[in-house]
C-alpha cells in the first residue's frame, strides 16, 4: 500500500496489509476508508494488475480482477489498475541504494512496490 503526497504527487510506501484470499476486499475495504476519513482524504484507489512480461494475462492477472470486482462492491470509490510489471524489480533496485541488508530490503518490498506502483501511474496521469 502507498500514498501520494497531494502537493507534489510523489508517491511513499504507507505499509501492507496481509490477508488471506476469502477476506482480502473486506479488510482492504476497511482500510480504505479509513483513509478516506482522513484529513487528506482519499480520491480513488489504484490497484497494481499483474502480467506476464510480454503483457499477456496470468492466473494472477485473474485473481486481482476478482479482487477488484469483489472491492467494488464495498468501496463507493473510483479504482483504476496499473501495470504492476517489475515493480518488484524497481523497487528493490531502489531499496538497495539505502538498505544493503537483504533481510531488512525484503520486509520493505511490497510497500516500495506498491509506491512505484503508484508513482508510475501519476507519472502517467499527469502527461
Amino acid at each position: 500500500m502507498a500514498i501520494s503526497d497531494p502537493s507534489g504527487m510523489l508517491a511513499r510506501p504507507l505499509g501492507t496489509v496481509t490477508v488471506g484470499d476469502t477476506d482480502a476486499p473486506d479488510l482492504i475495504a476497511t482500510e480504505i476508508a479509513r483513509l478516506r476519513a482522513d484529513d487528506d482524504g482519499l480520491g480513488e484507489v489504484v490497484v497494481g494488475l499483474p502480467r506476464h512480461l510480454d503483457g499477456t494475462r496470468s492466473e494472477q492477472t485473474v485473481a486481482v480482477e476478482a479482487f477488484i470486482a469483489a472491492l467494488r462492491l464495498r468501496v463507493d470509490l473510483p479504482l483504476v489498475t496499473e501495470d504492476e510489471r517489475l515493480s518488484s524489480r524497481e523497487a528493490e533496485s531502489r531499496l538497495a541504494v539505502r538498505q544493503k541488508d537483504w533481510k531488512k530490503r525484503k520486509a520493505q518490498l511490497d510497500a516500495a512496490a506498491a509506491a512505484v506502483i503508484l508513482q508510475d501511474y501519476l507519472d502517467r496521469r499527469s502527461r
